[in-house]
């Protein structure tokens, strides 16, 4: 009795030494975040060196990025309006892909079928992004170059298309997971009445599985706004806000990553405002990952009964 007794306090001891760590990890995380990007805006380093440093408001609103220019500019809006675009434009791809893709695996493939189909999508899920990001590079570049007569292959559409692709299997296997989690004597009633299989779907399936739909694409979305490689690589690399879909952006991800190594460490306004803006780009995938919460718990499907 001691010895499972026992048994029993070391597992819980050891669950909870594992949730204790993911949040000391995050609250590291998010100090060391505050900690390096805070002198952006007070003009002291962690040595109590002054240097000129730049209001919240003209940080976050600025129209210009140019930290190497004789007349330094830390604006970062151009930046936030290349990411907001990007995962604009590749959610409005990957979300009905995603969702079909999700239905039909769900509550329409054969077995055999599902069994082949399922694995190919997931396999996206493995390609590293790097591979995808040098695909739309050699392939999707030079063919849109081809198709729509443009100067730049390299551009905001050409990020999304491939940022669509990595999302696609996050919201197929969160959203698979939920419809397959409605109970099956809603499908059945719904038949029962003389309802269509395609109308069971759309009137009954997936208004019941509307919280794990929900979280699949907020999550899907904070996936491509926080992609780093394939938008260092076929975004287009320019800093500044763009008129038509066809023109090259500069997202978060890749200004942190491209101009990094440019900077001396904890000595510069150039890498101090780096890390501001991995902040805002921490803040707002946190506060994706807040809104599935959210609504998961407020949609969530108790029983058949609550429907």
């Amino acid at each position: 009795m001691l010895a499972r007794s026992f048994k029993e306090k070391a597992i819980k001891t050891g669950f909870l030494l594992c949730a204790s760590a993911s949040i000391i990890a995050l609250g590291l995380i998010m100090y060391f975040l505050v900690n390096e990007a805070l002198p952006t805006f007070t003009g002291f380093n962690a040595m109590g060196e002054k240097f000129s440093g730049i209001g919240i408001t003209d940080f976050i609103f600025g129209s210009q990025w140019k930290p190497v220019s004789e007349t330094p500019q830390w604006g970062i809006l151009p930046l936030i309006m290349g990411s907001v675009w990007v995962t604009l434009i590749s959610s409005i791809i990957a979300i009905p892909l995603g969702i079909m893709t999700a239905v039909y695996l769900a509550e329409i493939a054969p077995n055999k079928v599902r069994e082949i189909v399922k694995p190919m999508v997931e396999l996206l899920a493995s390609l590293p992004s790097v591979v995808i990001g040098f695909f739309g590079l050699a392939v999707v570049a030079p063919l849109m170059l081809e198709v729509f007569d443009i100067r730049f292959g390299v551009n905001m559409l050409n990020a999304s298309i491939m940022l669509a692709f990595m999302a696609v299997p996050t919201i197929t296997s969160i959203a698979e997971d939920s419809i397959h989690s409605v109970p099956a004597e809603l499908r059945e009633g719904s038949l029962a009445l003389g309802a269509t299989r395609f109308e069971t779907i759309w009137r009954v399936v997936l208004p019941a599985s509307l919280s794990g739909l929900s979280t699949a694409v907020i999550l899907g979305m904070s996936r491509s706004i926080g992609e780093t490689m394939v938008v260092l690589m076929v975004a287009g690399g320019a800093a500044r806000i763009p008129d038509s879909i066809f023109d090259p952006v500069r997202p978060m991800p890749a200004s942190i990553a491209a101009e990094m190594g440019e900077t001396s460490f904890g000595l510069e306004m150039h890498y101090f405002s780096l890390f501001a803006i991995a902040m805002v780009l921490f803040l707002i995938t946190f506060l994706f990952n807040l809104l599935a919460d959210h609504i998961a718990h407020k949609y969530k499907q108790v029983g058949s009964a609550s429907l």
